[in-house]
């Protein structure tokens, strides 16, 4: 066999290589975008399973604030009907119930027994905790997805991903509602 076979065979090799680690590399920044957004799902869900302990926890002292409660059981019973692959769906359910939660942790202020049971202390602290790991999760989702698009736009990777028909990715954003400036009386 000749030398140049060998060359032709070696760059052949080289070639597959190369063409093989891209498309396990695009397949693992896939992956990993998705279990990222596995993990939103999970904060979730873990959200979702302590608002009725803080609902009747709250219900007991603020009788009177029962549309608030009642919006509050029926974001999460909506969130809970969303299609797990609608992801815009359920993070628009996901800001509405965050909104709300602010509103009943704000009606702790004008009931000091409420503020002082210590139930209601631990759910505030565990719904806070869970609202703090949902944020870092959304970054995380961002960062994963950015490294998973970035591959899909450098060279060579490009090239095999549009071959198998890889699709961009979108960014979790913040609602516009949520950048505005808060408006202060005084």
């Amino acid at each position: 066999m000749s030398p140049l076979f060998w060359i032709i065979l070696g760059i052949i090799v080289l070639i597959v290589a190369i063409y093989i680690t891209t498309y396990n590399g695009l397949q693992k920044a896939k992956v990993y975008t998705e279990e990222s957004w596995s993990q939103i799902d999970v904060q979730l869900k873990r959200r979702n399973d302590l608002i009725p302990n803080l609902v009747e926890t709250v219900k007991g002292y603020a009788k009177h604030e029962s549309e608030t409660f009642e919006k509050v059981v029926k974001l999460r019973n909506q969130l809970t009907q969303v299609p797990a692959s609608d992801r815009e769906e359920k993070l628009k359910v996901s800001n509405q119930i965050t909104d709300s939660l602010k509103t009943i942790f704000a009606l702790s202020e004008n009931y000091p027994n409420l503020k002082a049971k210590q139930n209601f202390l631990s759910l505030q602290e565990e719904l806070t905790n869970t609202e703090n790991k949902i944020a870092y999760s959304r970054q995380l989702y961002n960062s994963s997805a950015a490294q998973y698009d970035q591959k899909l736009l450098t060279f060579p990777s490009n090239i095999v991903a549009k071959l198998h028909h890889f699709t961009k990715v979108d960014y979790l954003e913040t609602p516009t509602e949520e950048k505005e400036v808060p408006k202060v009386k005084f």
